[in-house]
């Protein structure tokens, strides 16, 4: 008798320990993610064990469809329950012929270099990344360095729901003892840097806290441990360096050493967040423009990749202009970025969110927080002169905004997004000024991003891994012009009765 995929079975009842229990919702833009719960949650799963093994008999079915054969890494990140979903993960991979090479408790660029080291294909990396506990999701690929984009991860939705799986069997396991410190000597290398830099690395109690503070170590870097401890509980807050809660800790143990820099981690250690030795938390499109200005003085004529969330620096910065940089704006999304700066064959691609992508000869192409928080180093090192600080002020002022999120429902927010874009396209049709001036440009190759006649621009997108909204507001003139824009994108989302409170503001 064939599986038989549900959307909806209560924990604790026969259907749950007899059906494959996976949302159809979870199949997201570019990876996966359910809500899996944990003890005295109160918000019913959308994923169980036998829905996992449905997820890896799908997943091993379209690599082989794919034309990427059945080898296939697979690792996890440090939650309570993410070794038990990659063996349920890993059972469903072998019963379609896949033969999985497991590299163990790793962070998702691990993951991705193993594919390389490995000379293997496809990867599938257990990890809710920044999420809250209880959250899970797999991230995939089968064409090293990309992960899936869309079209793949439609194809995965379909053959898994449907139960359109080939189990040829005949798949295989192998455990890859020891692939930690394989990748971190390929991290390093003969990476040495001659400046002695005090750097705080913050980890949230995530994976990363088992490999970051050694990488930097052996670097040549003073490294002052911050929240290392792995602990699935996540005690202080989430291993997320967009959420100020974490920088702010960051910025308090940098003041309080007299760091050169904090560096802080994601859950599964593919971003990294940066504050300045004056305690500045530096965004991370503006942690970019830096790069991208250090980058492009060795690499002149440099093509670099942004999400449409990043700053208009990028564009208008003179440093950049004279060294011949070009920048290319993008969708927001690993995958996206990832995908656009192999097309592009771009020296690096920066995400607001943390995701930096850098191509030979910095990198492979996919995104690693230590290989970013690598980069920021070598940057300061090649600077003895000026402390992070001092590289942070030389940029032109902006005023920008962390990612907000408004709550919207994962069956809703792509249409509450169609309905804002075309209520700026009605506005600019009709010459409507919006936010005090008339809108100048509207950028929707990712949700929209108006812009106004003195370069003050909003965006709203729907949220590719969580029920949510994402809006950013930026002014090159203002604060007040930054608050205008952010209160005038505010008003035209209250329009719609389905968006929610927002997760931070400014």
């Amino acid at each position: 008798m064939p599986l038989k995929i549900v959307g909806d079975a209560r924990p604790n009842s026969f259907e749950f320990e007899t059906e494959a229990l996976i949302k159809a919702s979870g199949f997201r833009e570019y990876d996966a993610r359910w809500w899996f719960g944990h003890a005295g949650s109160a918000q019913p799963p959308e994923l169980n064990l036998i829905g996992v093994q449905a997820l890896g008999m799908g997943l091993g079915t379209l690599i082989r469809r794919l034309g990427a054969g059945p080898d296939i890494v697979t690792g996890h990140d440090f939650r309570a329950y993410s070794l038990g979903i990659k063996l349920a993960l890993i059972s469903g991979l072998m019963a379609a012929g896949a033969r999985v090479k497991d590299i163990g408790l790793a962070l998702s660029p691990m993951a991705y270099f193993a594919q390389f080291a490995l000379d293997t294909q496809s990867v599938a990396m257990v990890t809710a990344s920044h999420n809250e506990n209880g959250w899970t999701g797999v991230k995939m690929g089968a064409a090293r360095p990309l992960t899936f984009g869309p079209e793949e991860m439609s194809a995965l939705k379909q053959i898994v729901l449907a139960g359109d799986f080939d189990l040829a069997g005949g798949g295989s396991y192998e455990f890859v003892s020891d692939f930690r410190e394989t990748y971190l000597d390929d991290l390093v290398g003969d990476k040495r840097i001659a400046r002695k830099l005090k750097v705080v690395a913050a980890c949230g109690n995530g994976t990363a806290g088992a490999f970051a503070p050694q990488a930097l170590e052996r670097i040549g870097c003073e490294v002052i441990p911050l929240d290392v401890e792995l602990d699935h509980t996540f005690p202080r807050y989430n291993p997320n360096p967009e959420d100020m809660q974490m920088l702010h800790a960051i910025r308090d143990k940098v003041l309080e050493t007299g760091a050169d820099v904090g560096l802080g981690f994601d859950g599964d250690g593919d971003r990294c967040g940066v504050v300045d030795n004056e305690g500045n938390e530096i965004f991370a499109d503006k942690v970019g423009v830096m790069l991208a200005r250090d980058i492009s003085s060795q690499y002149p004529g440099s093509t670099f990749v942004v999400d449409v969330k990043s700053t208009g620096l990028f564009n208008t910065d003179n440093v950049l202009r004279a060294n011949g940089a070009v920048t290319d704006y993008w969708k927001t999304g690993h995958s996206y970025i990832k995908r656009r700066v192999a097309e592009l064959g771009a020296v690096a691609g920066f995400e607001k969110s943390g995701h930096f992508f850098f191509n030979p000869p910095i990198g492979r192409g996919y995104d690693d927080g230590l290989i970013t928080a690598i980069a920021i180093c070598e940057m300061l090192d090649r600077n003895p002169k000026s402390s992070m600080a001092d590289l942070y002020r030389a940029l032109p002022l902006t005023y920008g905004t962390p990612t907000m999120s408004p709550h919207c429902a994962d069956e809703v927010k792509y249409g509450v997004v169609e309905r804002v874009v075309a209520d700026f396209r009605a506005m600019q049709r009709d010459g409507e000024t919006f936010a005090g001036q008339k809108i100048s440009d509207l950028i929707t190759v990712n949700g929209v991003r108006v812009v106004a006649e003195d370069g003050t621009w909003g965006l709203v997108r729907a949220s590719s891994n969580k029920p949510e909204l994402v809006v950013v507001v930026e002014s090159p003139v203002s604060s007040e012009r930054r608050r205008q824009m952010f209160e005038a994108v505010d008003a035209v989302l209250r329009r719609s009765p389905d968006v929610g409170a927002y997760n931070q503001t400014f």
